[in-house]
């Protein structure tokens, strides 16, 4: 036992050494112009090499009867692991998961104007900015209240009072903030099982790890950049200023949403989210559906290219 822990220090040691050695000729990640597929050999490390520490213990894995933890790179800094936990039940495996990834997103749409962002299964049912957190915690929940039911919340501006209480009468599992106003943990605390959670922001990793059989699988980290000068339009008219930021919204989102995904976007509020189906054009229906006439005037975006033009048809 004893053993086992003095190896496993060396082993962290030698792990950050190399990851210190990787980062003196790491690359810029600039993407590759024109049709280029960028060069994994430069971008990739040969090796790869991760010691992390079992920070928690989850109340449960993916389901009841599996067990789950939380672990943080040995060298690294995660916002989970300064987290405050003001209230509520011990966290599940998908509770993280989940967290993590409403806190990714709502913090991806910018820090320009307030957002809101409703987490299920890893998925985004709400998503909306507005003039003040309030407005933009009503229009993502409203974008599909009934999958809100059971989410995750999470806010780009410290949680006040109304939102507390608007939040309250609707089952919420977590919800994460930088910060919470006089008054919000008192409305909060009337839920005693919801968890409420105070973070930093989040820092994008470099990389991506997916286990396999046998291995991992590992790519670079998707970040979203809005450069509309790279963007062409192929229609006869170009799109309004108005659709243009409804389109940078509608990108921002699918690019969050498991594929095959359609977004569909009307006034700074996702009202519309077709998530990971086996075809475009179910996922096309599905959004387009739950916006129930809601985004006409507005954006569609699709993480992927239309095979044919049923896809199209269905979000239109």
């Amino acid at each position: 036992r004893l053993a086992r822990k003095a190896f496993s220090v060396t082993a962290a040691y030698d792990t950050e050494i190399v990851q210190w050695l990787d980062s003196l000729d790491s690359p810029s990640g600039a993407a590759p112009e024109g049709d280029a597929q960028p060069d994994a050999a430069a971008q990739l490390p040969e090796t790869l090499h991760i010691a992390a520490v079992r920070s928690e213990v989850l109340r449960y894995g993916e389901n009841p009867h599996q067990v789950g933890a939380r672990y943080v790179t040995a060298n690294g800094d995660s916002c989970w692991e300064s987290a405050v936990v003001h209230q509520g039940k011990a966290m599940s495996y998908l509770n993280v998961y989940d967290a993590d990834a409403a806190w990714r997103l709502v913090w991806s749409l910018g820090e320009e104007r307030p957002a809101a962002v409703v987490i299920k299964h890893a998925n985004p049912c709400g998503v909306a900015v507005a003039d003040t957190i309030e407005e933009a915690y009503r229009l993502a929940h409203e974008c599909d209240p009934i999958s809100a039911f059971g989410g995750i919340v999470a806010l780009n501006r410290p949680m006040t009072k109304a939102v507390a209480e608007s939040l309250v009468n609707v089952f919420t599992e977590v919800v994460v903030a930088e910060s919470y106003e006089p008054g919000a943990l008192e409305v909060l605390g009337s839920k005693e099982n919801l968890r409420v959670i105070e973070t930093r922001r989040p820092v994008a990793a470099p990389l991506d790890v997916r286990g396999i059989e046998g291995g991992w699988l590992v790519q670079t980290t998707d970040v979203v950049t809005i450069d509309r000068s790279a963007w062409k339009v192929v229609t006869d008219r170009a799109p309004s200023d108005a659709e243009m930021i409804d389109l940078e919204l509608a990108w921002k989102v699918a690019a969050k949403v498991t594929s095959n995904t359609i977004v569909l976007v009307k006034d700074g509020q996702a009202v519309g989210i077709g998530a990971g189906q086996q075809n475009r054009r179910d996922s096309g229906r599905i959004a387009a559906e739950k916006a129930d006439g809601r985004a006409a005037g507005g954006a569609c975006a699709s993480d992927a290219f239309f095979p044919f033009r049923d896809g199209l048809d269905a979000a239109i």
